[in-house]
């Protein structure tokens, strides 16, 4: 194998490789960095109906999963604290057992028609607090969990990923049925029901129980 890649850049294998292969943090990039929650902050996670949660066991298994709901629904207690409420699921609890293991996580928090994201790093811990859940309720069903975030950085990133993807443009969006429903998907990698069982349980499921 060549000691270096086409550009004539030695491969990348150490934190000084990067900085060679990248160049420096521009000022501004650095600058933009906060340790909490402000203004703007507060505002896009007030517009934000969907976030990722990035988590990890803490032996380098890691996990990224999705959390949704209405605008708002990620309370922001403090400049310094977050709660994500738990709605129902599929009961893997993934997240949940890996801040038990390792605390660390990281979000990225998404506002449809908006390129830019928020991005959120900090420490976790799970929330059984009812005085914090309570308001949170929806649809009459009171979360009885959840993760409290405790910010460590946070910075908005910029739009060029979205921009690059066309996310939010109507003309790219796939048509429901050129993909196989997430029922068929599960009976045939599982071969443990059968497609009209599995679809028939996914739309009860999507159908009754959100929340």
């Amino acid at each position: 194998m060549d000691s270096q890649n086409t550009d004539g850049k030695p491969p990348v294998k150490s934190q000084e490789d990067l900085r060679a292969h990248f160049g420096q943090v521009s000022p501004l990039a650095e600058k933009k960095v906060l340790n909490h929650l402000d203004k703007f902050c507060r505002d896009f996670i007030a517009l934000s109906p969907f976030l990722i949660i990035a988590t990890s066991d803490g032996k380098g298994h890691a996990d990224a999963s999705p959390r949704g709901d209405a605008p708002g629904f990620v309370s922001v207690i403090d400049n310094k604290t977050l709660l994500i409420p738990d709605r129902r699921g599929n009961n893997r609890v993934d997240t949940f057992g890996n801040i038990l293991a390792s605390p660390g996580v990281g979000l990225i928090f998404l506002v449809p028609g908006i390129n830019e994201t928020l991005r959120v790093n900090g420490r976790a811990e799970i929330s059984q607090e009812p005085d914090l859940l309570t308001p949170l309720t929806v649809q009459n069903v009171t979360p009885i969990i959840g993760v409290k975030v405790h910010v460590d950085e946070t910075y908005f990133h910029c739009g060029k990923a979205l921009m690059r993807s066309k996310l939010w443009n109507p003309a790219t969006q796939v048509e429901r049925h050129s993909f196989p429903t997430l029922g068929r998907i599960i009976a045939e990698q599982t071969a443990a029901v059968e497609v009209d069982v599995a679809e028939k349980a996914m739309e009860e499921a999507y159908r009754t129980r959100l929340y």
